[in-house]
């Protein structure tokens, strides 16, 4: 594939500069003139590249970015235990079980150091840029975008956690799980399955990312408490950072409690992306 800005998809090149002139000046409210304008199209193919990638209007688009409208999803926004209850599973880990399933990686398996394990890798265009996917037979256990983790850096990391793993190339594979990561119509039957490690705090935290329904957003301290570890909020913040799995682990999901988006390993422009893309299915 052969990419401009590092392995970022041409059209999301465009809308992400688009998005960061409609942010950075949403307090003017800008037309849609003047939005085309400075991504150099006219207004029509603007027009039809945005709602084809947004699935809504610039208009719409920035309203749901706004840092007004992510202070009142805070406020309004519930214990992550309640809405487990509203639908019926019996405990708060399962909510979005039917969506995505977490394993974690054995305290064995880690001291064998991926001996035994085929780690296949690879690349596939998403509507957020280039996704790098690596996965083994039992799930999905990293994925970054490619132009925020460099191919070297991307490598040197899977080698780093499992040195003992046998490293495949496989593009279609990985293409095939972006299909599925980025479907209209997901099958509840068929869930996405990690297969990440990490210490008890991070896969409790990572747990709890997992049960923020889509378009939602919660605060850290809300994540805190969801792990009965109120005061931690460095740790909390610590393990949301060390998240391995973009995207499927939502810790875009994540803001600080005034409405600032706060920052992202994989690039705040597309964490206002994704908050937006989400709020408007």
């Amino acid at each position: 594939m052969n990419h401009p800005a590092g392995g970022v998809a041409p059209d999301f090149v465009r809308v992400a500069k688009a998005i960061n002139f409609l942010t950075s000046q949403a307090g003017q409210q800008p037309s849609l003139e003047q939005v085309a304008a400075h991504v150099h199209l006219s207004p029509y193919h603007f027009q039809r590249l945005f709602s084809r990638w947004a699935g809504v209007s610039p208009k719409r688009f920035l309203q749901a970015v706004t840092v007004e409208r992510a202070k009142q999803l805070i406020r309004g926004s519930r214990p992550l235990s309640a809405l487990a209850d509203e639908l019926g599973l019996s405990g708060g880990s399962r909510l979005y079980d039917h969506f995505v399933q977490l394993e974690a990686l054995s305290p064995g398996e880690y001291r064998a150091q991926g001996a035994g394990l085929t780690i296949s890798h690879g690349e596939a265009e998403t509507p957020f840029g280039i996704l790098r996917v690596a996965a083994t037979p039992r799930g999905i256990c990293r994925l970054a975008f490619a132009d925020e983790h460099p191919g070297s850096a991307w490598r040197a990391v899977l080698a780093e956690q499992l040195p003992g793993a046998v490293m495949q190339r496989d593009d279609r594979a990985c293409r095939a799980i972006a299909a599925r990561i980025f479907s209209p119509d997901p099958d509840p039957g068929r869930p996405l399955s990690l297969h990440v490690f990490g210490t008890n705090l991070q896969i409790q935290v990572w747990r709890a990312l997992l049960r923020i329904p889509s378009g939602q957003l919660v605060s850290y301290s809300q994540i805190a408490e969801a792990v009965g570890r109120p005061r931690a909020a460095r740790a909390i913040g610590t393990a949301i950072a060390a998240n391995p799995v973009a995207l499927l682990i939502p810790c875009h999901r994540v803001i600080r409690q005034n409405g600032e988006f706060g920052i992202y390993q994989w690039g705040q422009l597309r964490k206002r992306a994704l908050h937006a893309w989400e709020a408007t299915r």
